[in-house]
């Protein structure tokens, strides 16, 4: 019976240790996800912040060129319509390809957020769910000592208070096998 109680104590132990193992297996995987998910952010941002600045600077000579044609804009007016109308085409790309940017930049930052938070939910859940199998695997290992200890502590008992009324009843056979052979009274001579 001994035997069995260890087997199970150990088969019991090798399964707790396979669950930590398996939660620091689940522990690396998630920082090695997080540390890819970061290294994708810094790689976004260092894409985009480059065309943003670019656009700040185009935007900045088309400041800067309409405020050097203002001054004489009666006596220009003439070259400004025609360098208006040549360079129009450009500015509106310019502005159409840094509005796109910021767009794009905004959905990907607005992607990456919502990333982010999809897999902290994730990990929030598996720890949860982690903690219960483990709170779970407890509460039976704990109900299984109970049963194990009931059902091998009542037939130790038993065995006991039967031994030792054999030995008792033995004992009060060989008194009484003493009492005959040294003289003394016997139960048959009151009868």
């Amino acid at each position: 019976m001994d035997d069995k109680l260890t087997i199970f104590i150990a088969i019991t132990s090798a399964a707790i240790v396979l669950q930590m193992l398996i939660l620091l297996v689940m522990c690396v995987v998630l920082y090695k996800l997080s540390a890819r998910l970061k290294t994708a952010a810094d790689e976004a941002e260092s894409r985009v912040f480059p065309l943003l600045e670019n656009a700040k600077v185009l935007l900045q000579e088309v400041k800067t060129t309409l405020a050097t044609i203002r001054p004489d804009v009666e006596a220009i007016l003439k070259d400004v319509k025609t360098t208006l109308e040549t360079t129009r085409p450009k500015v509106d790309l310019v502005l159409d390809n840094a509005a796109h940017v910021t767009t794009s930049a905004r959905t990907d930052a607005e992607r990456v957020h919502t990333t982010l938070n999809d897999l902290l939910d994730r990990v929030r859940l598996q720890v949860i769910r982690a903690d219960e199998m483990v709170t779970h695997t407890m509460d039976r290992v704990e109900t299984t000592s109970e049963k194990v200890q009931h059902s091998v502590m009542s037939p130790i008992r038993k065995v006991s208070g039967i031994a030792q009324a054999v030995s008792v009843g033995v004992e009060t056979y060989f008194n009484n096998q003493k009492r005959r052979r040294n003289g003394g009274h016997s139960d048959e001579m009151f009868i």
